[in-house]
């Protein structure tokens, strides 16, 4: 399954968007434009799904829906995300979600619609909220006895992955303590230790393989445990002694670390993949060929991937399409969302033989950018 679609109303930076989505998405945007909080609405979702989550701890981990909602919502104070989506099979389906805050401030259910095709499965509130409001506290899809009908929404947004390594934290093992699936890095190296082992075999063979193109020392790549029961990454670099160029992760440079991690999130899971910059501490040749080893994890795996970035050199690969391109534009009254095959300049520059990257990022470049130049007079 995959998203094809999502509006969000009053959600963060967006008072109203509604754009399509492929199976490859780059965002891009000026700093603060909503690139992250774009990306949030599909993990918003996702800790709703999840079976420690819910409706109530996806709000409180955002610190309330006054913190949620947009800042430029002036009239309808509700929050809305709706999603479409595609299975495998050719079959659709769509979600929406609006959410509000009672007097208490507790999070509340405005409405909860599921279709599948053109049946409508699920519409709230109904007559047992209107009886019992206390129940618009949740959302039936967190509810197992309530989500029969439409289950599979909720398995498939319980897989939704982000990830946003921080090398530092990877280099920190002790700091995985009490973490699970954080997507900064803070059990990546449990992550890869609990893997089976036949698994983790495989993937670190993959991964080894690609590491070798950019990073030419690395000969071999291992997971073992110390004597305390800690998970290290070991890599072995080439060296005029012997063996003696096994690096543990708290060696590792930032770049091999991101792109390891990298690597490993493409390879984990199959559900949809939301990436933040993931071109940072990677050399430019390097970042050039992401969008092609995402293409080919797509073709494999299936696998949906959404991408916010700042580099001209990852939107350099030919194959990024004018539909894969989503420009943020920061306006006073909240962020507009554009297709770069909609904006009219944009089509006849692709169309002359200029590369993604340099047409659409000054579209997105700072006003006054070159004041910066003055910073110090």
């Amino acid at each position: 399954m995959r998203f094809t679609r999502i509006r969000l109303k009053n959600w963060r930076n967006f008072v109203d968007v509604d754009v399509d989505l492929q199976e490859r998405m780059f965002l891009v945007g000026p700093n603060a434009s909503g690139k992250s909080n774009f990306l949030d609405a599909f993990r918003f979702l996702r800790d709703i799904a999840e079976s420690q989550g819910g409706f109530q701890r996806a709000v409180s981990e955002r610190q309330g829906v006054s913190r949620i909602r947009s800042l430029a919502a002036r009239v309808d104070p509700n929050v809305l995300i709706e999603v479409d989506m595609l299975s495998a099979e050719g079959e659709s389906w769509s979600y929406l979600l609006e959410f509000n805050q009672d007097t208490q401030r507790r999070p509340i259910v405005r409405r909860e619609i599921v279709r599948r095709g053109d049946e409508v499965v699920l519409e709230r509130p109904d007559k047992e909220d209107r009886s019992d409001r206390s129940r618009l506290t949740q959302t039936h899809l967190e509810q197992v006895n309530a989500n029969k009908r439409f289950r599979a929404l909720a398995e498939f947004f319980s897989q939704i992955r982000y990830l946003h390594i921080v090398p530092q934290l990877v280099r920190e093992p002790e700091r995985s303590v009490g973490h699970k699936r954080d997507p900064y890095g803070g059990d990546f190296l449990e992550q890869l230790a609990t893997t089976p082992q036949k698994t983790l075999d495989s993937r670190l063979r993959r991964i080894k393989d690609a590491l070798k193109v950019a990073v030419p020392q690395l000969e071999d790549l291992k997971m073992e445990r110390d004597q305390k029961g800690v998970p290290h990454l070991k890599g072995l670099y080439r060296h005029w002694r012997p063996n003696a160029g096994w690096q543990t992760e708290d060696q590792f440079s930032d770049g091999t670390l991101r792109l390891l991690g990298l690597l490993w999130a493409m390879l984990d899971g199959s559900g949809p993949l939301l990436l933040e910059e993931p071109e940072l501490s990677l050399h430019v040749s390097v970042a050039r060929y992401l969008p092609r080893i995402m293409a080919r994890i797509n073709r494999k795996q299936g696998r949906q991937m959404l991408v916010s970035t700042h580099s001209a050199d990852l939107l350099m690969d030919p194959g990024i399409g004018m539909n894969e391109v989503l420009l943020l534009f920061p306006m006073k009254e909240g962020t507009k969302i554009r297709e770069a095959r909609k904006v009219k300049e944009i089509r006849p520059l692709l169309e002359g033989g200029l590369p993604m990257g340099e047409v659409v990022l000054p579209h997105t470049a700072p006003r006054d950018a070159d004041q910066l130049a003055l910073f110090g007079e």
